[in-house]
């Protein structure tokens, strides 16, 4: 089977690519580069002993995303990743981000449509619960307000995908994540952001190594047990296997409608706190930080209720925060040695 990976050099894409190379399929990589290197794929070679296929294309580019399919007419799934994904530059720049999230993804749903059958796995986000009345967040919470056109994106682009399954041969498959940390276990390939990171745990890593002189805590009232904001982090490489899992759904016809919602989390939150110590633990360093006041749009609490995905998608996060952080460090000291 080959599959196409929107956004096949980034963190979670990269790892993703891993896992389904050790599964067997044949993966075609687009990206940009634009938030990523293609150094990347020395790494996915050298875990997997295969060198993905590779497309450097801005899928913004229509002509460029039919001349892709021309090509590689024999894709039967698509795992599409490829996004802009900054809530705080979402706010400063929305047209770039409703162009490249919601514009590049109905050229592939186009393309897609015109074959007898396809496959479609969306890389959605816990971000269109808002924040959800009670915990942990089922599928079935109400999909809330959107608090930044990021989080706007990933909620049209559910509703994208929803209306075209309904009247075309696509089936689809929509993953909202929570907070995908970590790195693979060969130190080949990890989280690399570009610029000052965006995410708690580069952060973390950065400031352990010296690069960054102190980590900001945004906020420390409130009412969680310790005062700060708890979010549910999830290793990347579980988080990974749960795509090749519900590819597999829908390449086997198990999934029971057009298009399904799965929540991928551990099930457990953990607050900002509890990751600096999970760092200092495994990493025997002091983290320097420092409690600044909270940042407009941060939500208090987000975790998953991740009874469907265990149940119906037949998949558990399987490694724990310590074991996350231990690998984010392990990554981060390779990038830097």
């Amino acid at each position: 089977m080959k599959v196409l990976v929107t956004g096949g050099l980034g963190f979670i894409g990269s790892h993703t690519v891993v896992e389904l190379q050790n599964e067997g399929f044949e993966v075609v990589i687009i990206d940009d580069l634009s938030n990523s290197s293609e150094d990347v794929l020395k790494g996915i070679e050298k875990i997997t002993g295969k060198l993905p296929l590779f497309e450097k294309i801005d899928l913004r580019e229509k002509t460029a995303v039919q001349d892709f399919f021309k090509k590689h007419n024999d894709v039967t799934g698509v795992i599409h990743f490829a996004a802009s994904k900054a809530v705080g530059e979402s706010v400063e720049n929305p047209l770039l981000y409703y162009e490249n999230n919601i514009g590049t993804l109905v050229y592939l749903l186009q393309q897609l449509q015109q074959k007898p059958e396809a496959s479609f796995i969306f890389s959605s986000s816990c971000t269109v619960y808002g924040q959800a009345e009670k915990m942990p967040i089922t599928e079935d919470a109400p999909v809330q307000a959107a608090m930044s056109p990021y989080g706007n994106t990933k909620q049209i682009g559910e509703e994208i995908i929803t209306d075209t399954a309904k009247v075309t041969n696509i089936s689809a498959i929509l993953l909202r994540y929570f907070n995908p940390v970590g790195a693979h276990s060969s130190t080949e390939i990890g989280e690399l952001p570009l610029g000052v990171p965006q995410n708690l745990v580069p952060f973390i890593t950065q400031t352990g190594m010296g690069l960054r002189k102190e980590l900001s805590v945004f906020g420390n009232d409130y009412p969680t047990p310790d005062g700060t904001a708890v979010r549910d982090y999830i290793h990347v490489v579980d988080l990974a296997k749960a795509h090749v899992i519900a590819l597999q759904r829908l390449f086997n016809k198990k999934n029971l409608a057009k298009v399904e919602t799965f929540n991928l989390g551990t099930g457990k939150g953990s607050s900002v706190l509890e990751v600096i110590n999970s760092f200092e633990k495994v990493s025997n360093t002091k983290l320097p930080y420092k409690i600044m006041p909270r940042r407009e749009g941060d939500i208090t609490e987000a975790y998953a209720n991740t009874d469907k995905a265990n149940d119906v998608l037949g998949w558990k996060a399987q490694l724990t925060l310590d074991e996350a952080m231990a690998s984010a460090w392990k990554w981060e000291q390779k990038v830097r040695s």
